[in-house]
């Protein structure tokens, strides 16, 4: 095996600035997806709550509550390489309508 070239390889990549730039955003994404996920627990609390008081979650709640879901999909799948898509802000927040909320009250 070509030692020399391993090395040449391995040096490329390091000095590669589109990999460091991509580190970066990984950070910050890391770092973003704690937030989401202490919001996803404040969401689950307050809905809990809501349940006890009105006997059912706030719709709206729901529906924020599955576009932060899919917003941290988002972050995971570029954060382990599956995707090479920027999540927000870079690309667009991702949507949750009135249909894709299961409702509670129908069940």
């Amino acid at each position: 095996m070509n030692q020399g070239g391993n090395r040449d390889s391995v040096k490329e990549h390091l000095l590669s600035e589109s990999i460091w730039i991509r580190i970066l955003y990984m950070v910050l994404f890391w770092l973003a997806g704690h937030l989401v996920i202490a919001m996803v627990i404040l969401i689950a609390v307050l809905q809990g709550v809501l349940v006890l008081f009105t006997g059912q979650p706030n719709l709206s709640l729901q529906e924020f509550s599955l576009a932060l879901n899919r917003y941290l999909y988002q972050m995971a799948n570029f954060l382990t390489f599956n995707s090479e898509t920027k999540p927000f802000p870079f690309s667009d927040w991702p949507s949750a309508g009135h249909a894709e909320v299961t409702d509670s009250r129908d069940s």
